[in-house]
C-alpha cells in the first residue's frame, strides 16, 4: 500500500480509530498494529507475509533461547543461526540472480557456454529494512544491550509496524521495542505535530519528487538526450528527486507514528545543506549510516587502529552501504566513490569538523557556502552511478557529461519542469530556514489564521500539482 494513494486515506483513519478504542489494553493495541501492518504490507503481494512472519518469528525464537541462558555467556551459536538464516533469506531474494549473472558472464567469456539462465526472484518490498531491523534485535541481544522479550505480539508489532515497516526508518530494539512494551495514551500537541510532518513529507514526495522525476526521467531514459549538458540537469533533478522522494517518506513514516504514540528516529538533517562529505553521510539515510557505524564499522575497529584498517574499515562500510541499496556494479561503484571522497577527510582528522548546524550565527559564511556547493556538486557525480541502469550506460553519461563539445540544446523538456524548479526553489528555501529543527513545518510561526493558510496552500499545491500513481524510490531496495 502506497502513502500517496486513495487506498491508505481510508485505511490509516480506520487503523487509528480502532487502535486508540482499545487503548486501555496494550496487548489489544499491539494486535492492531500487527493486523493492520499485514494488511498494509499484504496489499502489495500477501505471499510475502509469510516472509516477514518467518524472519519475525526466528528472531523471536532465537531472543528466547538467549533469554533461557541469559546470566551465562552469550552464544556464538545462537548469533550465527540467527544472522545466517535472515542473511541467508535476503541475499537469496536480493543478490541470487545477480551472483548467478556474474557467474554465468564469467564462464562464457572463458569460452563455457553454461545455458544457465537466472531465477528471475521478485525482490520483496522493503526486505533490507525490516532484515536489518530483526538482525539489529539479535546482535544487541548477544550484546546483551537488550533483554529479550516474552511478548510475541509486541515483538511482531516492533518487526512489521506499518509506518516504517517498507522504507524505514531501520529501527533498533532499544527504541522501538519498548514503545510496544508500556501503556502508550494519545497526546493531541503530539499527533498535531505529526500530521504537519505528514503533510511535509506528501509536499516532498508528491509535489517535489514527483515533479522532478518526470523532468529527471524524461531526460535519463532518453538515449537521445544523452548530451553532456543534458545529463548534468537530468541527474541535478534526480538528486532532488531522490531527497524528496525518500526523505518524504521518513517524515510521513515519522509523524504517522506519532498518531499512534509511537515516536521513531530521524532519519534527514537536511544532507544537502552539508559542508562536507563527511557531514552529509552524518545527515543522509541516518539510520542505516549509524546502523552500519554500530553493527560493522566499529566492531571492524573503526577509527582506533592503524592507518591501513582505517582505509578497510572506511571501504567496507560504503561497498556494503553500495550493495545494500542494489545487487548491481553502479551500486558498488557508487559506495566506492564516496569512499574515496570520505577518505582523505578521515584521514586528515578533518571528518568531524562540521558538527554544529550550518550558518548557526544566521549568516552563511563564504567557506561554508563554497562547502556547500562543493558537497553538492560531489554528490551530484555519485547520483550518476546511483541513477543508471547499468555501468556501460554511466559510463556513456560520464564521457558525455566530461565533453564540453557534445553539450547541447536540453530537447523535449517535459511540462513538469516549471513546476519541478518552484516546488524545489520552495523546499530549500523552507528547510533552510527551519534547518534548526527536526522537520520543516516543526513550528510554524504566527498566529492560526497564518498557519492554516500555510496547511492549506500546501494542501491545494499537492491537489492542483502532484502527478498520480508515482511508488517510492526506496521500495525496491
Amino acid at each position: 500500500m502506497l502513502f500517496n494513494s486513495a487506498t491508505f486515506l481510508l485505511f490509516l483513519p480506520a487503523a487509528f480509530a480502532v487502535y486508540w478504542a482499545v487503548r486501555d489494553s496494550v496487548r489489544a493495541q499491539n494486535l492492531v498494529v500487527v493486523v493492520a501492518s499485514y494488511v498494509f504490507y499484504g496489499w502489495w503481494d500477501w505471499r510475502f507475509l509469510l516472509l516477514i512472519a518467518f524472519i519475525s518469528a526466528w528472531s523471536y525464537a532465537v531472543g528466547l533461547v538467549e533469554m533461557r541462558r541469559w546470566e551465562r555467556r552469550p552464544s556464538k551459536l545462537l548469533l550465527a543461526a540467527g544472522l545466517a538464516v535472515n542473511l541467508g533469506i535476503l541475499g537469496y531474494f536480493k543478490y541470487c540472480d545477480f551472483f548467478i549473472d556474474q557467474a554465468v558472464a564469467l564462464l562464457n567469456w572463458a569460452g563455457m557456454e553454461t545455458g544457465v539462465h537466472s531465477l528471475g526472484v521478485v525482490l520483496p518490498v522493503g526486505i533490507s529494512f525490516y532484515t536489518f531491523q530483526a538482525l539489529s534485535y539479535t546482535i544487541d541481544i548477544y550484546r546483551r544491550q537488550v533483554r529479550p522479550t516474552r511478548d510475541p505480539v509486541a515483538f511482531f508489532a516492533f518487526i512489521s509496524f506499518f509506518p516504517q515497516l517498507v522504507a524505514g526508518p531501520i529501527e533498533r530494539a532499544s527504541n522501538l521495542l519498548p514503545q510496544f512494551l508500556r501503556q502508550r495514551t494519545f497526546d493531541y500537541p503530539r499527533a498535531v505535530t505529526g500530521c504537519r510532518q505528514m503533510l511535509w513529507g506528501f509536499f516532498k514526495k508528491m509535489v517535489v519528487a514527483d515533479n522532478c522525476a518526470a523532468v529527471a526521467n524524461a531526460i535519463l531514459n532518453d538515449p537521445g538526450q544523452h548530451n553532456g549538458l543534458a545529463v548534468w540537469v537530468g541527474l541535478a533533478f534526480f538528486a532532488v528527486q531522490v531527497y524528496g522522494d525518500f526523505s518524504g517518506y521518513s517524515d510521513i513514516a515519522i509523524g504517522c507514528a506519532r498518531l499512534f504514540g509511537i515516536d521513531l528516529m530521524r532519519n534527514f538533517a537536511y544532507p544537502y545543506f552539508a559542508r562536507d562529505i563527511a557531514e552529509f553521510w552524518r545527515r543522509w539515510h541516518m539510520s542505516l549510516t549509524t546502523w552500519f557505524r554500530d553493527y560493522l564499522y566499529i566492531p571492524l575497529g573503526g577509527s582506533r587502529c592503524s592507518r591501513m584498517r582505517q582505509v578497510r574499515n572506511t571501504f567496507a562500510i560504503f561497498l556494503v552501504s553500495g550493495l545494500w541499496h542494489g545487487a548491481d556494479w553502479t551500486f558498488v561503484l557508487w559506495g566506492v566513490f564516496h569512499a574515496a571522497l570520505f577518505l582523505p577527510l578521515m584521514l586528515a582528522g578533518r571528518n568531524r569538523r562540521n558538527l554544529g548546524s550550518t550558518a548557526a550565527s544566521g549568516c552563511v559564511s563564504v567557506r561554508e557556502l563554497g562547502g556547500i556547493v562543493l558537497t553538492d556538486f560531489l554528490v551530484i557525480v555519485g547520483w550518476a552511478f546511483f541513477r543508471a541502469q547499468d555501468s556501460t550506460e554511466c559510463a556513456r553519461w560520464f564521457v558525455a557529461m566530461l565533453s564540453p563539445a557534445s553539450w547541447t540544446a536540453v530537447r523535449g523538456i517535459p511540462h513538469e519542469f516549471g513546476t519541478a524548479i518552484a516546488a524545489a526553489i520552495v523546499l530549500f528555501s523552507v528547510e533552510w530556514l527551519a534547518r534548526f529543527r527536526q522537520f520543516a513545518l516543526e513550528r510554524v510561526p504566527g498566529p492560526t489564521c497564518v498557519r492554516w493558510a500555510v496547511y492549506i496552500s500546501i494542501i491545494a499545491a499537492i491537489v492542483l500539482f502532484a502527478p498520480v500513481g508515482q511508488s517510492f524510490i526506496y521500495f525496491q531496495f
